[in-house]
């Protein structure tokens, strides 16, 4: 029985937690929301508690080292002539011996008396680069955050590294709390050191792709030094594929008049294999897959071969397949500019018409920035044709230029932001010579707790002009119905009708859609959707033609790269409004 009583007692030292929960708790009396939230933000001790920890060592620890973490959070809203008394069973946790071991911890008490908030008085950087925009809240009068000091020393670096001087930092500071005064007074030096142009460039992580031709995409210059320029090679290398980072590291010290750099890349696999699928009562089920190789040739060169299958236990007419190819190679000519080639074939049966189609296009994709991407380039397609029109073929050259400005958060879920699209391919064939032009503008915004609700605005055009309907392949176009149009109205439903039963795609189309996207819980969200569109004869939307729209509801399930999709729409016009129901299945928004 004794040997049981020690063995226990034993055990009970060894595992702590079962003497029961410590009780943290922050004391702050006279203490803002906002200080608050800093303090708790800044505790250790707190943050354990929060986590569920129980072993005692940690809470001593984490009470020793909460002096200067509170010390820093009350700094960071502008108290400088604060206390703080950190209670660890009732003693100082400043007095407790970290390397004495301790059987428990019951309680914690983190005491903070804020004293008077502080304003700047003197707040001095000097000297500043032309052009150097600092932080409004570093400023006399305004309270005395020390993040905001801390902005403004930054701010005054980045000036001088923004117009050429990549060493310049900080080379000094004074900072004088004058209580009686509740002021802070600061004054920084700052030196910009040399001014130096992009220098020597080191390769490293590389094995497949050649060091050249890192270089060649990363862009870099040979001209005086400018971090934006850094920051837009490392995008550059990502932006191909091949590398799943790329990283470059300055150096620190000059040579001669020259900054050295080291770029660090790591490359990607080289192939990649995937596949898709989609679903809609409408249109059936369509099987997509691809092949992609990241660096074909050595150069971080992009070979892709597409195929699909559309229209499966559909009815949209028949079964469409369609075989590609792309081969992408960039930073041909300059570090900006992407060359392409695309082939395709394909087979599309559709309730309108049928057509066999084989084009090939090459060009030019320039990114202007980021966000601006400009492609032109040249193709020709032939093909054979039947429709209401009868039995057909042609050949057209074509030579399309492409605009696109995406301003979105995120391209498969966007909160926020546009994106605008714009197409004019003219055309030359054997049956005549033209325009083809479409054009696509998306509009997002949130609103409530956590942008809980957005809204999202969609609406296309299209137009042919300089050519009449027979004089261009069918695909050329336009139709309305389905999911990338009016989803509740049948696939296609709305064209040009000839009479005696006979339809064709119109030479004009307006869409637009509009969607509510509400956030039920993080993972779970719920979309209520309208939706309109208009085919028309003429060249020019919304005269000779007709109007037909569908509206509905959706469910939205967030996989973390995107929600996946499921639509239920009806018609809201024509003999079916409200009486068929439609379901549309898919991976990411609808746009």
């Amino acid at each position: 029985m004794r040997n049981l009583i020690k063995t226990l007692a034993l055990s009970a030292w060894m595992i702590p937690g079962v003497l029961g929960a410590q009780e943290v708790r922050l004391n702050a009396p006279g203490a803002s929301d906002e200080l608050r939230s800093a303090l708790t933000a800044a505790s250790l001790t707190l943050a354990l508690s929060r986590d569920g920890a129980d072993a005692p060592q940690d809470y001593v620890a984490a009470a020793r080292a909460d002096y200067r973490r509170l010390l820093t959070g009350l700094y960071s809203e502008g108290y400088y002539g604060g206390t703080i008394s950190i209670l660890v069973d009732g003693i100082e946790a400043s007095r407790l011996d970290p390397l004495m071991p301790r059987s428990s911890v019951s309680s914690v008490v983190l005491s903070v008396s804020p004293g008077p908030r502080f304003t700047f008085g003197r707040a001095d950087i000097a000297p500043l680069a032309r052009g150097t925009e600092l932080p409004e809240a570093f400023s006399t009068g305004n309270t005395a955050r020390s993040d905001d000091i801390g902005d403004a020393a930054s701010a005054a670096v980045g000036g001088w590294r923004d117009v050429g001087h990549p060493l310049a930092d900080t080379s000094g500071q004074s900072i004088t709390a004058r209580h009686p005064d509740e002021q802070l007074d600061v004054s920084i030096i700052v030196d910009p050191g040399p001014k130096l142009t992009f220098g020597n460039v080191t390769v490293t992580g590389n094995e497949a792709v050649r060091t050249e031709r890192v270089l060649a995409i990363a862009g870099l210059p040979t001209s005086t030094f400018d971090p934006a320029m850094i920051t837009r090679a490392e995008a550059n290398l990502r932006r191909t594929g091949a590398f799943s980072s790329a990283a470059i590291t300055e150096g620190t010290a000059p040579d001669g008049t020259t900054l050295p750099l080291t770029l660090s890349v790591v490359e990607q696999t080289p192939r990649r294999i995937g596949a898709g699928i989609e679903y809609s009562t409408v249109s059936g089920l369509t099987l997509s897959g691809f092949w992609l190789h990241r660096n074909l040739l050595g150069g971080a060169e992009r070979f892709r071969v597409d195929a699909e299958v559309t229209g499966l236990t559909g009815s949209t007419g028949g079964i469409d397949y369609a075989l590609g190819a792309t081969f992408l190679r960039p930073a041909t000519f300059r570090q900006d500019t992407d060359f392409y080639v695309n082939a395709n074939a394909e087979q599309l049966d559709e309730p309108s018409f049928f057509e066999r189609d084989a084009h090939i296009e090459a060009g030019i994709i320039r990114r202007i920035r980021d966000d601006v991407i400009l492609e032109y380039g040249l193709g020709y397609a032939g093909g054979e044709i039947s429709d209401s029109f009868g039995d057909r073929s042609y050949g057209l050259f074509y030579a399309p230029i492409e605009g696109t400005k995406d301003r979105r958060d995120n391209a498969l879920d966007p909160n926020s932001g546009y994106f605008a699209n714009l197409l004019v391919s003219p055309f030359v064939g054997n049956d005549g010579s033209g325009f083809r032009i479409v054009g696509d503008g998306r509009i997002y915004r949130s609103f409530g707790e956590n942008d809980g609700l957005t809204l999202a605005f969609r609406s296309q055009i299209g137009s042919i002009i300089g050519a009449d309907a027979a004089s261009v392949p069918a695909s050329y176009l336009f139709f309305s119905g389905g999911g990338g149009t009016v989803r509740g109205q049948p696939y296609q439903s709305l064209a040009v009708d000839l009479g005696g039963g006979n339809e064709i795609g119109g030479t004009s189309f307006f869409g637009a859609q509009l969607e509510a996207r509400v956030d039920v819980t993080d993972t779970i969200g719920v979309v209520g959707f309208v939706d309109t569109g208009f085919i028309g004869a003429d060249d020019i939307p919304f005269e000779n033609g007709d109007w037909h729209s569908g509206a509905g509801l959706g469910l939205r399930y967030n996989t973390g790269i995107g929600p996946i999709r499921l639509d239920l729409a009806t018609p809201t016009s024509g003999n079916d409004a409200g009486k068929q129901l439609e379901v549309y299945i898919g991976i990411g928004q609808s746009f």
